[in-house]
């Protein structure tokens, strides 16, 4: 058993589950038990949408240092107000709007990729630029759209199976789906190689920038989908509606033990942070800690966990 445990220890993503819990048994002890089974259910059900954008990051991180997707908040807005614009609040019409949201993540992160090859210049330049123009052009389509998202899609986004919200079944059956691909496909073990040594990946065969260009179209049809599913939770599009969704993508990635130098990713581990994340400002909210407090407390946090559960350091 001890061996066992020593195993279950040994990988990285295990300590973000782990604060997870210390911080959900913290807020359980102080409120007496009262409610400790709906902030679970509320904790999987925000944790969703830092999952899937979080994924998205985490293959783009895993491609080497300094790739990073910095558009995915204004991505998230403008596919968000696409969403609720082609719904037209009319239920027949959610696959299409969807489909919508998908395409304009997608279009986003295709247009991230461009920018850095064509452009030659840093990722988290490309994509910071990009995100100043996806919000110039969200303002001018979404700011004031007062579209409520279909009634059976807006439902759709809260429905519960025993508890657990059914969204959350979903988003871990594709981070199962996400975990394979990484592990198991030529793709995902060609994004690994590339952030263990790109030099080395060409050598090897590896058609790097097909690969870099899939990356960053994933990442960006993820935060596509994330806008949609946002907004039908939230009851309706916002232009800041994904600004949280910035540092939190990127905090679960590293909190989950990928490591920030590329080349080692974990999928589980997202989870573990999105909850760990969530769980945190909930337990602050219940002990009434205040905005500023609340902030100061969970980068100190954050950055406690990322400095104990980093992972191993990858040595060139």
């Amino acid at each position: 058993m001890s061996a066992a445990l020593r195993t279950a220890l040994a990988r990285p993503w295990i300590w973000s589950f782990i604060g997870a819990g210390v911080v959900w048994l913290a807020a359980v002890a102080f409120t007496g038990g009262y409610g400790a089974g709906g902030m679970l259910t509320a904790a999987l059900s925000l944790a969703v949408f830092t999952v899937i954008v979080g994924i998205g990051q985490m293959f783009v991180i895993t491609l080497g240092p300094g790739n990073v997707d910095l558009s995915l908040p204004a991505n998230i807005g403008l596919a968000s107000a696409v969403a609720m614009k082609t719904m037209a609040g009319d239920d027949s019409l959610v696959a299409l709007g969807l489909a919508a949201a998908l395409a304009c993540g997608l279009a986003v992160g295709v247009a991230n990729y461009v920018l850095i090859w064509a452009l030659r210049i840093p990722p988290i330049i490309a994509t910071l630029s990009a995100s100043f123009i996806i919000q110039s052009v969200d303002i001018s389509y979404g700011r004031g759209l007062q579209i409520k998202p279909p009634p059976g899609f807006a439902d759709f986004t809260n429905v519960q199976l025993l508890g657990v919200p059914l969204l959350a079944i979903l988003t871990a059956l594709f981070a199962w789906v996400a975990h394979v691909a990484l592990h198991r496909t030529i793709w995902g073990r060609s994004v690994m190689a590339i952030g263990q040594n790109i030099r080395a990946a060409r050598l090897a065969g590896i058609k790097v920038e097909p690969v870099r260009f899939a990356t960053y179209a994933f990442c960006g049809a993820l935060g596509g989908l994330d806008g949609a599913l946002l907004a039908g939770y939230f009851r309706g599009a916002n232009v800041d509606i994904g600004n949280e969704y910035l540092l939190a993508s990127i905090a679960v990635v590293v909190i989950g033990g990928t490591s920030v130098s590329g080349g080692n990713a974990n999928v589980p581990g997202v989870w573990g942070g999105a909850l760990f994340l969530v769980l945190l400002l909930t337990m602050l909210n219940t002990f009434g800690v205040s905005a500023g407090v609340r902030l100061l407390l969970t980068g100190l946090i954050i950055v406690a966990v990322i400095t104990a559960a980093g992972g191993e350091k990858r040595t060139r």
